[in-house]
């Protein structure tokens, strides 16, 4: 049987009004860098599209790409969702992205240095002190200690979304355990496979090297040796990202460890091996800090190395990313951040933050209850698509509880309008269609800050729907980055 050519279905496309599409114009022209793969995608039958798209799914579910959804009653293990078309952004775009994460970054990480230090930036009344004091991801336990480069976060997943104008802006800061990167890697050894030839003539940019980049990163940290070892440690196989950890141990070609393969004797960290105990000098750590260590933290934890911050705090140890870097990116710390870049940097944001309101000030608390069926109110210390609310798409009964809780913890809490995420077309049920993405571009910080040309472009698979975590359900899709 042969389905409608490909051609009619993209000429069917429809753009959605209020939100900026990545490949088409108003008037339904593809824009100049997407020409070419619109050109090819128009010369196959939706049959042969169907067909390509069965094959990359089967090489996700053969190579055990996998995440996990909770509470889905369809189980919670299941084959990362992919969509083919792939996102192309220009060298004029990444360019201007890539400035402005390095300076984002740079001005997180003198940020953390100082609330755990001299508190300068409280003294000056740029930040609240009562914010940070408030933060449940801020730890009293890292004032004072040294972190090597005071390099705070070696490894940031901030989440841009381009707005309807066309401009990028920053949606969330992800400075703790930002997880993605594998699928972005398993995104683009299934694109080549798919466009071939496409791919060869396109002038992509390489992502390959993710993974030395970030070994070279890691092993920058280690100051007092040229050759140190390094570990990544995961709390285990039932951890969501579970894949990732493995995907990502067996790409730099080194040890992936638990809690229980590591101990520590006279504050130096060693793992268990069948020669013997080895120092261990640097851990890529993917165990949130309140696990890491149930001496200073969750007695209860089995996660973690008894004596593993005293080791940290010795300076015999470096945990990447270090512990207590949440605090920057709590939702109510984000509303704060270009001030906190003109405050360190002495520069305006190049990227800027989506206008976020704060529950504690009562005339914004008061503002957004009024109008909380426009408003997506967010949890600060969550992630993951994770206690949040997203008005427009919400019931009445919700809303209540939403306020409810606003009013019994307002620091808990901050709301932002209701965005039109940009949107692209993806492949869904044998159509086009536009479905809405933003982008999660990793950054490595060590010696120099190395940002991988692209990132991971989730997509909201759901029609309609601005949810794209993966763990909502989300899919995401390849992201080209052209030379030219």
């Amino acid at each position: 049987m042969v389905t409608h050519p490909l051609s009619s279905l993209i000429e069917d496309y429809l753009v959605i009004d209020s939100a900026y599409d990545e490949t088409f114009n108003k008037d339904g022209r593809p824009r100049p860098h997407y020409r070419a793969l619109i050109e090819k995608l128009a010369s196959f039958s939706a049959d042969e599209l169907s067909f390509r798209q069965q094959a990359s799914d089967l090489t996700f579910l053969n190579q055990g790409v996998t995440f996990t959804v909770y509470g889905n009653e369809q189980g919670t293990e299941r084959t990362f969702p992919f969509d083919l078309i792939p996102r192309v952004l220009t060298r004029r775009e990444w360019e201007h992205l890539e400035t402005g994460l390095a300076q984002r970054l740079r001005a997180l990480n003198l940020f953390l240095h100082d609330i755990y230090h001299d508190g300068q930036i409280f003294k000056d009344k740029v930040v609240p002190y009562r914010l940070i004091a408030t933060c449940k991801a801020y730890r009293k336990e890292m004032r004072g200690v040294q972190v090597p480069l005071d390099n705070y976060v070696s490894i940031c997943g901030t989440d841009l979304v381009r707005l309807p104008d066309g401009e990028f802006a920053v949606l969330e800061d992800n400075l703790r355990v930002p997880s993605g990167v594998s699928y972005m890697l398993a995104n683009r050894q299934v694109a080549k496979n798919v466009f071939p030839s496409l791919f060869s003539n396109y002038g992509v940019r390489p992502v390959d090297q993710y993974a030395q980049a970030l070994l070279n990163t890691l092993g920058s940290l280690a100051l007092h040796t040229d050759d140190p070892t390094i570990v990544l440690m995961t709390p285990g196989v039932y951890n969501s990202a579970y894949y990732e950890h493995t995907f990502l141990a067996r790409q730099m070609g080194i040890q992936l460890v638990e809690g229980r393969d590591m101990l520590v004797h006279n504050n130096v960290v060693y793992m268990r091996t069948t020669s013997g105990l080895q120092r261990v000098d640097v851990i890529y750590r993917r165990v949130d800090d309140d696990f890491l260590d149930p001496l200073t933290f969750r007695p209860d934890s089995n996660l973690g190395v008894n004596g593993l911050f005293n080791a940290y705090r010795a300076g015999n140890v470096v945990l990447a990313n270090a512990v207590g870097t949440g605090v920057a990116d709590d939702k109510a710390v984000y509303a704060y951040v270009p001030q906190i870049i003109r405050y360190y940097l002495g520069e305006d944001p190049i990227l800027q933050n989506i206008e976020t309101y704060l529950m504690e000030d009562d005339q914004q608390r008061q503002y957004v209850i009024r109008n909380i069926d426009k408003m997506v109110v967010k949890s600060v210390g969550e992630a993951g698509g994770y206690g949040m609310l997203i008005g427009p798409h919400s019931t009445a009964a919700e809303r209540e509880t939403f306020i409810q809780e606003i009013n019994a913890n307002p620091r808990n809490f901050i709301a932002q309008p209701t965005l039109a995420l940009s949107t692209a077309p993806c492949f869904v049920d044998g159509d086009i269609e536009a479905r809405h993405i933003d982008l999660r571009p990793f950054v490595l910080s060590g010696k120099e800050i190395t940002i991988m040309p692209g990132g991971l472009t989730r997509v909201a698979l759901r029609k309609g729907s601005l949810v794209v975590n993966s763990s909502q359900g989300g899919g995401s899709k390849d992201t080209w980055v052209l030379y030219e």
